[in-house]
């Protein structure tokens, strides 16, 4: 009887040893997993842009977490949107999304995407703006590349309380923005266009180039007038100190500009060919033919090259230029009215030639 007993006992405790071991290997297995799962919704990659490099998402400034989510599923390249929307939650980024322009790329986990965004770490966009003449040609520029529209942009270009800060009104604001190629986040507001133009502006005008203008006797906003004029007036970058020249002359000896672009500019069509002697008595603070020295503002945004060409001009006896009859682009300078009435008369005879009668 003590051995069947003993015999009992023994095949009784190893099968609830066995049980609780069992348990245990499975308890292991799933918290694995459920860690493994965890772990992989939160760092594995989840981005996938299908072979570019990157794609980018704009998330407009009044998006809500929704607005991102469907903006995420209709990219296209997010593999898993309901693990994103897990982690966003938890990280709280669901609570206060951020407008920008954000660069993703392909193996980027939901932690990584979700940390960007919610610290709003955006990527800045390019922006490219050169021979504009119009507020409206420069809104409708920045509103291709920025979240504000045209109509926006143009609003605080003509907005003299916001300008007056900065020393500009909308007749002169063009004279501010120097045309070039520059980084902005895609966010940026008109007024946060504007302030930073305005200490782009600054930076350009350094102690060096604000002197020579006062040694020439004009301010700022006057060499930047002037440019304007001469970069209307010639396409030639070689010719451009030459044009300078005749005009700074022309101002010392207190002799009216006469500049055809500022006929132009009154007219409001820069691309007539022919000036007429009806468009010369058009009145206009801007008819240099009528008014002596610099227009109100200036007729375009003046260039770089153009400032420059002010600021260096090339010292010569010039007072009169015609464009060539060869149509080059190119002008004949005169030193007399008499040397300057032979090369319009050619002009004007290539013009005729040619049936170009406006």
């Amino acid at each position: 009887m003590a051995i069947k007993t003993k015999a009992k006992k023994h095949i009784g405790f190893w099968p609830k040893k066995a049980t609780i071991s069992l348990i245990l290997i499975v308890l292991v297995v799933v918290l694995f997993l459920i860690g493994f799962k965890y772990n992989r919704a939160i760092f594995g990659p989840n981005v996938d842009t299908g072979g570019v490099e990157s794609v980018d998402l704009y998330i407009p400034s009044n998006a809500d977490f929704e607005d991102v989510l469907n903006l995420l599923t209709f990219s296209g390249v997010i593999t898993d949107i309901g693990s994103f929307k897990w982690v966003a939650e938890k990280k709280g980024y669901n609570r206060n999304p951020k407008g920008g322009r954000y660069i993703l790329k392909s193996g980027m986990s939901n932690n990584q995407l979700v940390n960007i965004l919610r610290a709003g770490r955006q990527s800045p966009v390019k922006v490219t703006f050169t021979n504009i003449r119009t507020h409206e040609e420069l809104s409708g520029q920045l509103a291709k590349r920025l979240e504000p529209d045209s109509t926006e942009f143009l609003t605080a270009l003509k907005d003299k309380d916001l300008l007056q800060k900065y020393g500009f009104e909308p007749s002169t604001i063009l004279a501010m923005i120097l045309p070039n190629t520059y980084e902005f986040y895609w966010n940026t507001s008109p007024s946060g266009f504007l302030y930073r133009m305005f200490h782009e502006y600054n930076s350009f005008w350094n102690e060096e180039k604000t002197l020579k203008a006062e040694l020439m006797g004009l301010s700022k906003l006057e060499v930047s007038i002037l440019a304007s004029i001469v970069d209307e007036e010639t396409i030639k970058a070689d010719e451009k100190p030459v044009v300078a020249g005749l005009y700074i002359n022309r101002l010392n000896l207190g002799m009216r500009l006469q500049a055809d672009p500022t006929i132009k500019f009154v007219i409001g069509d820069f691309k007539i060919t022919r000036v007429l002697a009806r468009d010369l008595k058009i009145d206009s603070p801007y008819n240099t033919y009528i008014y002596s020295g610099l227009p109100p503002g200036p007729i375009r945004m003046p260039s770089i090259s153009g400032i420059e060409a002010i600021l260096n001009h090339e010292k010569h006896n010039y007072l009169y230029m015609c464009a060539k009859d060869d149509f080059s682009g190119y002008h004949n300078f005169a030193r007399t009215y008499e040397q300057h009435n032979h090369n319009a008369a050619k002009y004007r005879k290539a013009l005729s030639r040619l049936r170009i009668y406006r």
